[in-house]
């Protein structure tokens, strides 16, 4: 195939990746819109193969064996509440893969033709630094998800300058590739060599509930490291696909941070640190005030409530109550009932993470309300359910500004009538702080697994009915 056709299309690739991204904006389109992307992918895929520039394909089907099998096996074997575990690596495959890509190529050319071009050594650069710091971030990430890695923040004395310091030594080895060929296979691994401990520093402050905005700056990371690579390569599709990865990671960076009062630079610093204070004890907050409840009591408060929100967190997607909640929200509507849910943006592990599980259990998506689009609705609320929420529902967000939450928006479920929580136990959440919330005057304590004690809510309905 002549280079021409190759080029255009990788052009109509890239279109369907902007048409498929554009449709995975809705839910009503977002399978389409996953289609759309996959033939996209399959194109590129398919032209790659078909370009001269390859010589060799015993590499490439090896790898695809190898990769197609790791994959396939992660997939079967991965937890639905590990997903944000699975999506932090798959980041930083995305990272270390444009780390050897690159390298590689800055090698081969140096065989081939002699001393690379100023913008391929400029590409190669970037790619190797942005390709480090993403791999060794996503590492650390998926360390501290998965609880290897401690989950909160971990912060060294000089943090900050460590940080600056170790992004200025990359800067001046990269300039070594540009200004002294002679030493550029060098200079790179100790450039990717101090990103990577960059991508490690930068990820260890981040902690608690700041976790999904870590996943999503990694994200985009993935993708201008991909974007770089393309350059390097010299390949339009992949220069645009990392282009848009990196430009939407950024955006949805933006609107986490939003959600969680924090600001950019305070991601891209790894600065999420509560201010100086005192946090008062969970046994301060909670002796002498839980009130415990059961399914019976429960289903009494539900048979009188015209309103009910429910407002899931991390919990639910551990039990995979979705169901459970879908069955009990459809049992009270068939009663007559006005049933929504309350959707915070970082509730889960990852971005949308509440929205997916809801989603799979069929629950439709104009009943899923936002935070800003739910709270104003709290005051005339009869029950509020939190199942497995904790720090999204903490008022200590906007009481105490010594806590790691401190600033962050959340859901005001404590205006609401009567608010049932279910929960394992008095557990912190994924912020290691307790939640005033559970010692309320008007919150009820379901203490069980979230779905068996939802199952047991609705047999004790369908008993009283």
């Amino acid at each position: 195939m002549t280079p021409v056709l190759i080029k255009l299309g990788y052009l109509a690739a890239a279109v369907c990746f902007i048409f498929g991204l554009k449709q995975l904006s809705h839910p009503r389109t977002a399978v389409r819109g996953n289609v759309v992307g996959s033939v996209g992918m399959l194109l590129a895929i398919v032209l790659t193969f078909l370009d001269h520039n390859i010589v060799r394909f015993e590499f490439i089907a090896a790898g695809l064996v190898v990769g197609g099998v790791a994959g396939a096996v992660l997939a079967l074997m991965i937890r639905i509440t590990a997903m944000p575990q699975m999506v932090a690596l798959l980041n930083g495959f995305g990272g270390g893969a444009s780390v050897l890509v690159a390298g590689a190529s800055m090698i081969a050319t140096q065989v081939v033709a002699g001393v690379p071009e100023g913008q391929l050594q400029a590409a190669t650069v970037a790619s190797g630094i942005i390709g480090g710091v993403t791999f060794w971030g996503s590492l650390v990430a998926y360390g501290k998800l998965e609880g290897i890695v401690m989950g909160g923040s971990v912060q060294l004395p000089f943090h900050q300058v460590l940080n600056l310091a170790l992004f200025v030594v990359s800067l001046i080895l990269g300039s070594l590739i540009v200004l002294a060929p002679s030493w550029a296979v060098s200079s790179y691994w100790l450039m990717v060599l101090a990103a990577s401990v960059l991508g490690i520093m930068l990820t260890l402050p981040i902690g608690g509930a700041d976790m999904p905005v870590a996943i999503c700056l990694l994200n985009s990371y993935s993708g201008l490291a991909g974007a770089a690579t393309g350059f390097v390569l010299a390949n339009n599709a992949l220069i645009i696909t990392g282009s848009l990865v990196g430009a939407s990671g950024i955006i949805l960076t933006q609107i986490m941070c939003k959600a969680m009062n924090r600001s950019l630079v305070n991601v891209l610093t790894g600065g999420f640190e509560a201010a100086e204070g005192t946090i008062k004890s969970a046994d301060e907050i909670y002796e002498g005030r839980i009130k415990a409840t059961t399914a019976e009591e429960l289903a009494m408060v539900f048979d009188a409530a015209r309103r009910v929100v429910i407002t899931p967190g991390y919990g639910m997607a551990v039990a995979r109550a979705q169901h459970a909640v879908r069955d009990l929200a459809n049992l009270l509507e068939k009663r007559g009932v006005v049933v929504e849910y309350g959707i915070h943006p970082v509730a889960g592990r990852m971005p949308g993470h509440m929205n997916v599980l809801l989603a799979e259990a069929e629950v439709p998506y104009d009943k899923m309300k936002e935070l800003d689009q739910i709270n104003p609705t709290f005051e005339q609320t009869d029950v509020v359910m939190v199942i497995g929420a904790n720090d999204t529902v903490n008022p200590m967000a906007s009481t105490d500004s010594a806590c790691p939450i401190a600033g962050m928006p959340i859901l005001e479920v404590g205006k609401a009538r009567t608010v049932v929580v279910i929960k394992r136990s008095l557990s912190p959440g994924f912020a290691g702080i307790p939640n005033p919330l559970f010692a309320a005057d008007n919150t009820l304590m379901f203490f069980a697994d979230a779905e068996k004690a939802v199952l047991a809510i609705i047999a004790a309905l369908k008993e009283a009915a």
